[in-house]
């Protein structure tokens, strides 16, 4: 009796200590998940500001569910453009550090090649990365890997569709 006991308190402890680590490991993986860019819906978003280098700053807002050109007289921009840059908020981040691991102007972010901000959120891209198509993206004190599919361009420019 007393040896059916014992194994059944070792077999207790050894369940007990899976969960613990079961646990553990559950919290460390969601803490550890990069996320997006943004928490920001893109569909929501109502103010889109672009700086290219070398270019001057472009301002968007969404009015009525079209996106206008605010810059001067006001005109409408090209709407599927405009959501692309918007879902960038969405972008899923393949990997965050702190902006103190880097050099920027090494990741070329000093200074940064495009700066697109989403309802006053900035997000200044830089460089591509050696590791793979990556772009280095700054957001606040932290640099994310992103794919180089959410690099900002004009609106402005014409691309032809190979869909």
């Amino acid at each position: 009796m007393k040896r059916a006991t014992r194994q059944r308190l070792i077999l207790l402890l050894v369940v007990v200590a899976l969960l613990v680590l079961a646990g553990w490991q559950l919290r460390r993986d969601a803490q550890g998940e990069p996320g997006t860019l943004l928490a920001l819906d893109p569909h929501s978003i109502s103010h889109i500001t672009l700086t290219l280098s070398g270019s001057p700053t472009m301002h968007y807002e969404k009015r009525d569910g079209h996106w206008w050109r605010t810059d001067g007289t006001p005109e409408r921009a090209i709407d599927g453009r405009l959501a692309e840059l918007a879902d960038t908020a969405a972008a899923r981040v393949l990997s965050w550090r702190p902006a103190s691991d880097f050099d920027p102007a090494k990741i070329g972010l000093a200074p940064p090649q495009a700066i697109l901000t989403l309802d006053g959120q900035p997000l200044e891209f830089g460089e591509s990365s050696v590791t793979g198509p990556q772009h280095f993206v700054r957001v606040g004190q932290r640099i994310a890997l992103v794919s180089l599919r959410y690099t900002p361009r004009s609106p402005a420019l014409k691309t032809t569709e190979l869909h």
